[in-house]
């Protein structure tokens, strides 16, 4: 049986237990997962976010990317790369997939879901050529595939060129709303850091203590209509000195409704 190892805790944190695979959990440190945790593991697959690690927001490292194709071949395992939200970087280009580099040891994921819908649900899954008649195979069977029509349509979307220019707008958008609710939690609580790469549909933020402790100010938030998700809620141990640590998402939200939101949070 396959170890399978975790560096992103959330949509596949129960996938595992499902499918009765063993599972350990990686930590990811500020260059992407720690490798000598992975390779003490015996682990032989991962499940990773080069482009943007969920939650803490990063991108790995070159290094690091690296580092994950060597442990690989090494122990003749497979990286599967999850690109949930690649497409949204507002300071650079995209970074390029991990695949690319390594496409024998990476089967790469990616959907719809964060720049269309998520109700389409259409996706796809590049594998490395030996594994893909079994992939195929199995996906037949778990559910005799993907309705055709909703392909095909996606398919003409991509090939005139309306996907690409969905996405700029997209991206446009997106990245007015970022730059808001940045710039409104930073004049609401003097001393937050956010955190993460300018890119995606969240950030990180780290109030000072001074606006903790967490609980009375998530239970001040709800009171004032505003449900917010603490970082603790993603796997991650509670912050040791008071402060609170939120995960904030902005893609549905216009920026004046960011603001009136961030105005509403407790400040003191």
């Amino acid at each position: 049986m396959y170890g399978y190892a975790v560096s992103r805790l959330f949509a596949v944190n129960d996938a595992p237990t499902r499918t009765r695979l063993d599972t350990v959990t990686v930590p990811v440190d500020a260059d992407g997962p720690r490798l000598e945790v992975l390779a003490g593991s015996g682990a032989r697959v991962v499940v990773t976010t080069p482009a943007h690690q969920f939650p803490s927001g990063i991108a790995y490292t070159a290094e690091r990317r690296a580092g994950l194709l060597d442990w690989a071949r090494a122990v003749d395992g497979l990286v599967i790369e999850d690109d949930y939200d690649g497409d949204f970087r507002y300071d650079r280009a995209p970074v390029g997939a991990l695949q690319g580099l390594g496409p024998d040891r990476v089967a790469y994921t990616g959907s719809v879901s964060k720049s269309l819908a998520p109700g389409l649900r259409l996706g796809w899954l590049v594998v490395p050529e030996r594994l893909a008649g079994e992939v195929a195979a199995r996906k037949r069977t778990l559910d005799l595939g993907n309705p055709a029509l909703d392909q095909a349509a996606l398919a003409y979307f991509i090939g005139c060129g309306a996907y690409d220019r969905h996405l700029r707008r997209c991206q446009r958008a997106y990245r007015e709303r970022r730059d808001t609710l940045v710039a409104a939690l930073l004049e609401r609580f003097p001393g937050a850091v956010v955190t993460g790469i300018a890119a995606g549909l969240h950030v990180i933020v780290r109030l000072p203590p001074g606006y903790g402790p967490q609980p009375r100010f998530l239970a001040g938030a709800a009171a004032a209509g505003v449900v917010l998700r603490p970082l603790s809620d993603f796997g991650t141990a509670p912050a040791g000195d008071g402060s609170v640590r939120l995960v904030l998402g902005y893609a549905h939200l216009p920026p004046a409704e960011i603001e009136r939101a961030v105005r509403l949070l407790p400040a003191g």
